[in-house]
């Protein structure tokens, strides 16, 4: 079988690193296998949220990415399934000339107070091209089939 990551023809080159002194927990951001879309980011803290609360969760992480790409802070899906926790405000941008640390907003949406050790998988970062535009001030807007319709008016089915 082809080795998926090397068909990606464009390579961005990224660096991270430590915010505070590392210790024994700290790993470098890594995919699962080599065709995974994000990189996992681990706490750097011990502590709990709360059944129906939310919390900022440091990860001791910064990163220097080139302009042309902005960085996504997503769910993991089995702490999603399995205990409720998911990134309130998914994806949170994180953009290219931001250089302070990385911290994932968690919310638990399950029943039961959720733990977090340090070194503890709680996102992922997953890397994208953002398009460059230039906003123009206007009196109208192009007419489309869809029109002003949104949230729903399409159907489910």
């Amino acid at each position: 079988m082809e080795d998926l990551a090397l068909s990606f023809e464009e390579k961005y080159h990224v660096k991270f690193k430590f915010i505070r002194q590392r210790q024994a927990h700290h790993q470098a951001p890594a995919q699962g296998t080599n065709a995974a879309a994000g990189f996992d980011l681990r706490a750097d803290a011990e502590c709990e949220i709360p059944s129906g609360e939310r919390l900022l969760v440091p990860t001791n992480l910064a990163i220097e990415m080139p302009a042309a790409l902005e960085a996504q802070v997503r769910p993991r899906s089995g702490l999603a399934l399995k205990h409720g926790v998911t990134v309130l405000n998914s994806p949170g941008t994180i953009d290219a000339d931001y250089r302070g640390e990385i911290q994932v907003l968690l919310v638990n949406h399950g029943r039961e107070t959720f733990q977090i050790a340090p070194g503890d998988r709680i996102a992922q970062l997953v890397f994208a091209k953002v398009a460059q535009c230039q906003l123009e001030v206007t009196s109208e807007l192009s007419s489309s089939e869809r029109g002003a319709g949104g949230f729903g008016s399409t159907g489910v089915s």
